[in-house]
């Protein structure tokens, strides 16, 4: 088995590499692709990951893991190729136009660091529109934000994310102690990767 890892927004696969360890690990090829928000488009960065996702695969079988932003790009590519993975894993998955995003879309600082990419999230048009990969997935959230009087959440959220934002209809979620940042590092989704790649069942 193959994964293809994908990092999220502001990070690099530097990211990733505790979780691609854990696979190695485990007998699980990993590779890792790496894109920058501030100097790419959205256009160019999901044709580059398609050809880096075929050309690393070829006729292996792979899965997707990614974070983020990561997972929109996965979203976005993956109806485009002619292979499909057997599985996709999300990581704090943003599935609307978050409130985070909302909220820092209008600061100049913001627009010009995360590029069109990050502003693409803070579009709910654009988000509600990314298509669902027919294939086994499940996502992961975290719920080790703060919420009350000091922290702009009400709800159970990862720091950046409630957990309401990182859903999809009919995929299975499993909540864990993490913050948005470092969700990767969790050891609970690692084992559980390897586990359901071992036994291919992405059900639960």
């Amino acid at each position: 088995m193959h994964a293809i890892i994908i990092h999220g927004m502001g990070r690099t696969p530097l990211s990733m590499c505790l979780l691609a360890y854990r696979l190695r690990a485990a007998g699980i090829k990993t590779s890792l692709f790496a894109y920058t928000v501030t100097f790419e488009h959205w256009e160019g960065c999901t044709e580059r990951l398609r050809a880096f996702i075929e050309k690393k695969v070829g006729e292996e079988e792979f899965i997707v893991v990614a974070h983020s932003l990561g997972t929109a790009l996965t979203r976005a590519v993956l109806p485009t190729m002619h292979c499909k993975p057997a599985a996709c894993f999300f990581l704090a998955p943003p599935t609307q136009a978050c409130d985070a995003a909302r909220r820092l879309a209008p600061r100049p600082w913001y627009r010009l660091l995360a590029g069109e990419m990050g502003r693409l999230l803070a579009n709910q048009e654009f988000m509600s529109i990314l298509p669902v990969p027919e294939i086994p997935m499940k996502i992961y959230a975290g719920d080790a934000g703060l919420t009350g009087r000091y922290s702009p959440f009400e709800e159970p959220n990862d720091g950046v994310l409630m957990v309401k934002e990182t859903l999809l209809p009919g995929i299975p979620v499993q909540i864990v102690p993490s913050l948005h940042t470092f969700i990767m590092n969790n050891r609970m989704i690692a084992k559980d990767i390897i586990e359901k790649v071992r036994t291919k069942n992405i059900a639960t």
